[in-house]
């Protein structure tokens, strides 16, 4: 008979295990960071580092960068017991695994929608019964545009959305949207906002139920810093 084993659950080892967003939010958590009292070895923020795991001032937090997408995935399994995440990735995946307690505030941008400057406005979306749309959030493409009574077929790419609706492979993007200024260098433009985006101190429920002191101790001092 083939052996079972358990998914991994963050607390199982005597240090819990934080995950950080490789990136732009990176420098944006370092204030966070303080205020709450992590102080993590100086070459977490070296992202030249080969390094993914970092100790930390806390003798019982690590810290580990993972890319934005996959601290979701490390929380939601139980790997990391406590990460900070954007508010695109939660809505993307959806783990029941995770209970996002705190909005930090920072990283804020946008999932919006964008088509070529040369066609936006020239029909209307509500006579739309299909639309091919190039995405790294294919959920929330498919959501957005199922809510309108519209079909979407996503093209699902990781990078270099804005060549999409120029070289034909879609009619317009779901992306995250910042300043526009790559849109604009593209000659897109932003047709409607999907959500606003934050970043989130993201838990996981089994960590937070089985280890509630420290885990809860931890949302605790985040909240804190917030304050």
């Amino acid at each position: 008979m083939t052996a079972v084993f358990p998914a991994p659950v963050a607390e199982t080892s005597t240090k819990l295990v934080l995950a950080l967003p490789k990136g732009r939010i990176l420098a944006e958590c370092a204030p966070v960071l303080a205020r709450a009292g992590i102080v993590p070895d100086p070459a977490y923020a070296d992202e030249s580092s080969r390094a993914l795991r970092f100790a930390t001032n806390e003798e019982g937090l690590d810290v580990i960068r993972v890319r934005s997408f996959d601290v979701a995935t490390f929380v939601a399994f139980g790997a990391a017991a406590i990460g900070i995440c954007g508010a695109d990735v939660l809505m993307e995946f959806d783990y029941p695994e995770i209970y996002a307690p705190l909005d930090l505030g920072i990283g804020a941008c946008r999932i919006s929608v964008a088509e070529p400057r040369a066609t936006a406005g020239q029909d209307d979306p509500a006579t739309w019964s299909r639309v091919r749309v190039a995405s790294k959030y294919p959920n929330v493409a498919r959501r957005h545009f199922a809510a309108r009574g519209i079909q979407a077929e996503v093209v699902e790419l990781n990078g270099a959305m804005e060549l999409a609706p120029t070289l034909g492979l879609s009619r317009l993007i779901v992306d995250l949207v910042a300043t526009g200024s790559t849109l604009k260098a593209n000659d897109l433009v932003e047709t409607e906002v999907i959500a606003p985006v934050t970043s989130r101190l993201i838990v996981n429920r089994t960590a937070l139920k089985t280890n509630p002191e420290r885990v809860g101790g931890w949302i605790q001092r985040f909240r804190q810093a917030l304050a």
